[in-house]
């Protein structure tokens, strides 16, 4: 069954000489050198990718080394790495953004862009530059007004490619699986793609050569059921899909942001002088949606696409959401400051974008009635700030923990954690604290006078200072569990609250009872307010 309801369009960018161009891109070959890329298969050195001098030599992949270089003695050979394929196919696909969010790579060397709904946005930004136009550019689908814009689109991506020295195929289709197969194969009709463009498993190819069944077209038009019943249920629908008649759609690389805002410029910007006052004006744009949606957002984006395909991108992110222009922009100024390596412009950035990551529903603030700001300080933009510039793990609030001894009471956790799980213990009303507010980390020692052993202190000596006790409470008396005891975990703590004869306020505690060690030490803990 025909699935033309969506009508989606497919554009796709296969690159035969991938993992040889960037080994000329690095400098380690020449490019009019003959070479090869291998790989030990099973022991054996084999050819994984070759250069298109040594294509031109009449050498193809999967040779073994050894009987490639019989034929060509001078054949360089360079260590195969899938790895920094994988990274420089990803990074072409981020260029590709400029034409579309919806970008993923297919295979080890192909990119497919879903180009629906995008002409109504090209058309409002203009014609791409242009440049040479492939000579087996697909014409497979829609004509028209979609297709000069899709024609466009395609002689703009090739150029950026050539470019940046790359050799590229490009077909569009009504599925990626066509638009990928037509380009790989660089074929313009889907019937006459060979039986190889089917990601069958196995010997499923050979089986349909045997069968006489070379080409697309000899499969087109026999029933399914007998093909699924020979050679797999899998072929029905990579067939299905070769023709267009079900598309699986692709998973982008990226979330399409649902607000997004662009600037385009047919001169690139040189420096990253007036890159803060255009993310400014963006983020005014970006917040007239929010405000229209009722929504603010958390996280921001910002991603600026150089002339030569590199995409930098800066992210910020607040603790509360917002749609404040101002704070936005003061977010990525903190963000650019704090950058390690700074924006390197090179030839240029010819479009810039700004991005809503995530958004949450934001209902207008409740000001007093009688006027004026609200008097509860909101230190949200104070930590947004500081999570910017020193990273967001590094700022960090106290949370109560459900433990009796003092030095395990507490923890830390970023500051956009959220609210503390347990709420912080409070006095009683009319008592002082029960804690101080400073907690030395170890206790400090001190020599103390008591009256009696098990008494509280009368007067103490800390860091060479004497104190004279006028007031005491206590003991308050914290001791480890008994099976923590018998495996000598320490011994019980007396804890006592003093007061000097000056005003200063202690914790202070005795470490063990007379029972538990003939001569105590005692320590200072804490400090009141």
């Amino acid at each position: 069954m025909t699935n033309k309801a969506s009508a989606r369009r497919y554009l796709a960018a296969y690159l035969p000489l991938l993992s040889a161009e960037r080994i000329v891109r690095a400098g380690v070959a020449p490019p009019d050198t003959p070479f090869a890329l291998v790989e030990k298969v099973r022991g054996a050195m084999r050819i994984a990718a070759l250069s298109h001098a040594a294509l031109d030599l009449g050498l193809s992949p999967g040779m073994a080394l050894a009987d490639a270089r019989a034929r060509e003695p001078d054949l360089a050979a360079c260590p195969h790495d899938a790895a920094a394929d994988a990274a420089l196919l990803g990074w072409l696909a981020d260029g590709c953004e400029r034409y579309t969010p919806m970008v993923a790579t297919q295979g080890e060397a192909g990119l497919v862009l879903d180009l629906t709904g995008c002409e109504a946005v090209f058309a409002e930004r203009g014609s791409a530059k242009t440049g040479p136009c492939f000579d087996r550019l697909s014409t497979n689908g829609q004509q028209g007004r979609s297709e000069s814009f899709e024609a466009q689109l395609a002689r703009d991506l090739v150029a950026r490619l050539a470019g940046a020295g790359f050799t590229a195929r490009l077909a569009r289709g009504d599925t990626p699986d066509m638009a990928h197969a037509l380009a790989r194969f660089a074929c313009r009709d889907p019937r006459a793609l060979p039986v190889e463009a089917l990601a069958l498993d196995g010997d499923g190819h050979i089986a349909l050569h045997r069968a006489g069944l070379s080409t697309i077209g000899d499969l087109a038009d026999r029933p399914r059921a007998p093909l699924a019943a020979r050679f797999g249920p899998q072929l029905p629908v990579l067939l299905a899909r070769l023709l267009g008649e079900e598309d699986p759609r692709i998973t982008p690389r990226r979330h399409a942001p649902e607000i997004e805002v662009e600037r385009r410029y047919a001169e690139p910007m040189m420096t990253t002088g007036p890159l803060l006052a255009v993310i400014a004006d963006m983020a005014h744009e970006a917040a007239r949606a929010l405000d229209l949606a009722g929504t603010g957002g958390r996280r921001f984006g910002v991603a600026l696409f150089r002339v030569d395909g590199h995409v930098a991108r800066l992210t910020v992110e607040t603790g509360a959401a917002t749609r404040d222009p101002a704070v936005i922009a003061r977010l990525f100024d903190e963000r650019l400051d704090s950058l390690a390596d700074p924006l390197d412009p090179g030839f240029g950035y010819d479009m810039l974008r700004f991005a809503v990551l995530d958004a949450e529903p934001l209902d207008p603030d409740q000001q007093p009635l009688e006027g004026g700001e609200a008097r509860i300080p909101d230190l949200a933009p104070l930590l947004d700030r500081l999570a910017v510039r020193f990273g967001a793990a590094s700022v960090r609030r106290f949370h109560p923990r459900d433990h009796h001894f003092p030095e395990h009471a507490a923890t830390t956790r970023p500051a956009r954690a959220g609210a503390a799980a347990l709420p912080w213990p409070a006095p009683e009303p009319g008592e002082p604290p029960l804690r101080p507010l400073t907690l030395f980390d170890p206790p400090q020692p001190i020599t103390v006078l008591a009256e009696v052993p098990d008494g509280p202190p009368r007067r103490f000596q800390w860091r060479g200072e004497q104190h004279r006790v006028r007031l005491s409470e206590g003991p308050e008396r914290i001791a480890y569990p008994w099976w923590r005891v018998e495996q000598g975990e320490g011994p019980t703590r007396d804890y006592y609250r003093v007061e000097d004869e000056s005003g200063r306020r202690f914790w202070l505690f005795r470490h063990g009872l007379y029972e538990e060690r003939g001569n105590p030490d005692w320590y200072i803990h804490g400090l009141f307010a």
